[in-house]
């Protein structure tokens, strides 16, 4: 995987996706899209399907990756993943959870990525 400071929002989602994996998380959509906005990861944790923000800032001027998560995009990502588990009735049963991976562009590949389980949960 690349190291450079710089990711690009692909790279990001890659190294996100690489990271759960080595987790035990398994992978069932990338960027899934709908009228709703656009799921980057939906990955199954045992039976629960978790849905996956990612997030990558380069800078913090505005604020950190995680702090560009606002209620709105809580709101719009939820939609969407209502409009998943609608579509997708496979899944529509399984207990569900919102996860946000939050990279910054640390020099240190360790330090970048940080994984917030239930972040959402209030």
């Amino acid at each position: 995987m690349n190291t450079d400071v710089r990711l690009s929002g692909p790279q990001a989602e890659a190294l996100a996706c690489q990271h759960l994996q080595q987790h035990g998380l398994r992978l069932l959509e990338q960027n899934w899209r709908c009228r709703r906005g656009e799921l980057d990861l939906v990955m199954l944790d045992g039976d629960t399907v978790v849905f996956v923000e990612v997030r990558y800032r380069q800078h913090a001027a505005w604020g950190g990756a995680l702090e560009s998560i606002d209620a709105r995009k809580r709101a719009n990502l939820s939609l969407a993943a209502q409009h998943f588990l609608q579509q997708e009735k496979r899944w529509a049963a399984h207990p569900c959870r919102f996860d946000v991976v939050a990279m910054n562009s640390a020099s240190n590949p360790d330090q970048r990525l940080n994984w917030i389980r239930n972040a959402f949960d209030t």
